[in-house]
């Protein structure tokens, strides 16, 4: 039994112990319960605090962000109200200015309609007046036509023929006078120009023959030149191509042969042959094969020694060879080698007047006529022959075409040429330098004579001095002073346009009036 009350005593106590421990947890629970409740409520309080807090803070940063907006758009409101009422202005401005456009145009316009009005009672007015004057004209011009026993046309076309003439002597004369005004600077120099080239040039007049005459001591050489049964002189003429004229000329046997370097060696053999007094057809032979070599050793000597005179180097041996037998070559009458020298020199001092190249004008005036000593014959004339050989041995182009222009039958190019041109002219054109054959020149004149009796109110033509000056007489009553002055010119600009004629032609126009009466 007590084991039983012993365990339920001990039941009861641990019953008890957590009845008690259940009274104590109850206890802490509340006590936790109050605790959290007051934290909670401290918590809540804070929390209310803070919310507040931030309530307030959002508020004053939207009225900020209000009031700034609100001021953004105020300004933005007030730069649109500027804008506005500058647009307003300016269209308040354009409808004033529309409006005073629109007052001056209705201005004008009625201005306009006003001075319609007023022209065209004018226009009425004058075509009124023009009416009456045309009646009036044609009534003065039906009169005229009485009067004078021409129609209108005929008046206009006399009116028409005289103003032609009036105008054309007019014309002429501006013309004539400009072209010497032109010239004038021009003709001064150039004269100046050729003077001096020419002054400081002196030169020989030297005339060659188609014919040579060899002198003989006495009339026996004679037969021993023409050997027996003439072998001699057939040997000769075979030999040389040279005819042998032996006549009775005393003293003197005559060679005749148009190329000068044959009729030279036929004279240089006959000289070596006679001086030998050996004359037969072998030794003739052999002293003409002897003679031919030392001529063409002289040719090319003659070449060297001409072009060391002139200053000229570097010129081709073919060239040199062909200047070397233009001593023996003529050009009427005027040897081509002084003529080709004189004219080397005449440009280089021509050349240095103008301030040229000195050397490269003497080599083209020096080389100007190659072309007259062909090997053989051409068709072409002697200014392009001589071009082409310039060509093929490497002249330059300036002294090429000084050659192939100096007779115009190029076009020039380089400032050389005409010089060329003007030393040639000079060279031929002086009194003795070339003889013409005489037909030709009595031709020349006759054709300056026909040339001035072709122009109206001409009496007598003569052409003097030897062809540089043309004489013209006219009528007084056909032709005028102005007419005369207009004669001159138009027969000057034929003549140079028609003939072709060394040097200048003079024409002068001569009009005299003669008034005569008879005392009785």
């Amino acid at each position: 039994m007590d084991i039983v009350s012993i365990i339920i005593g001990v039941v009861v106590g641990i019953a008890g112990g957590f009845a008690i421990a259940k009274m104590l947890e109850k206890s802490n629970v509340s006590n936790l319960i109050k605790n959290a409740k007051k934290e909670a409520s401290s918590i809540l309080k804070d929390a209310n605090q803070e919310a507040e807090n931030i309530k307030k803070d959002k508020l004053l940063q939207a009225k900020e962000k209000f009031l700034e907006l609100k001021s953004e758009h105020e300004k933005e409101i007030l730069s649109k109200d500027k804008k506005m009422a500058e647009v307003e202005k300016r269209i308040r401005d354009k409808e004033s200015q529309v409006s005073s456009e629109l007052a001056k145009a209705k201005k004008v316009n009625d201005d306009y309609e006003a001075k319609t009005l007023e022209y065209n009672s004018k226009i009425e007015m004058l075509d009124k007046k023009y009416q009456e004057v045309e009646k009036m004209h044609k009534s003065q011009v039906e009169q005229l036509e009485v009067i004078s026993g021409l129609s209108a046309e005929d008046a206009k076309e006399q009116l028409v023929e005289s103003l032609k003439a009036e105008a054309k002597t007019k014309a002429m004369a501006h013309i004539q006078e400009t072209i010497e005004e032109a010239k004038l600077t021009a003709a001064q120099e150039a004269k100046k120009v050729i003077i001096n080239t020419i002054q400081r040039v002196g030169t020989e007049e030297a005339v060659e023959n188609c014919v040579s005459v060899f002198n003989i001591e006495s009339d026996d050489v004679k037969g021993r030149i023409i050997g027996r049964e003439g072998r001699n002189i057939r040997a000769l003429e075979a030999a040389t191509g040279v005819e042998i004229i032996v006549d009775d000329t005393p003293e003197a046997i005559i060679l005749s042969c148009f190329d000068p370097v044959r009729r030279e060696i036929a004279r240089l053999s006959l000289h070596k042959l006679v001086t030998d007094g050996r004359i037969h057809p072998a030794r003739i032979e052999e002293v003409v094969a002897k003679t031919t070599k030392q001529i063409d050793d002289e040719i090319i000597e003659v070449g060297k020694r001409t072009v060391i005179d002139l200053g000229i180097h570097g010129l081709h041996p073919e060239l040199i060879k062909i200047v070397g037998r233009m001593k023996y070559r003529s050009s009427y009458g005027q040897n081509l080698l002084q003529h080709s020298r004189e004219v080397a020199k005449l440009c280089g001092i021509m050349a240095a007047e103008l301030g040229l190249n000195v050397k490269l004008a003497k080599r083209a005036g020096l080389l100007h006529d190659i072309g007259k000593v062909p090997d053989a014959e051409s068709d072409l004339p002697h200014a392009l022959l001589g071009m082409q050989w310039a060509e093929k041995f490497g002249e330059k182009e300036e002294v090429c075409n000084a050659i192939g222009a100096h007779h115009d039958e190029i076009e020039m190019k380089y400032l050389i040429s005409p010089i060329i041109q003007v030393c040639d002219a000079i060279s031929g054109a002086r009194p003795g330098a070339r003889r013409q054959v005489l037909d030709s020149y009595i031709q020349r004149l006759k054709d300056l004579e026909e040339i001035a009796f072709g122009f109206n109110g001409v009496k007598n033509a003569y052409a003097i001095q030897a062809g540089r000056e043309l004489r013209v007489i006219v009528e007084s009553e056909k032709v005028s002073d102005d007419m005369a002055s207009n004669l001159s010119f138009e027969i000057s600009q034929k003549i140079q346009t028609e003939m072709t004629y060394p040097g200048q032609v003079k024409i002068t126009v001569i009009r005299e009036t003669r008034a005569v009466n008879i005392a009785k």
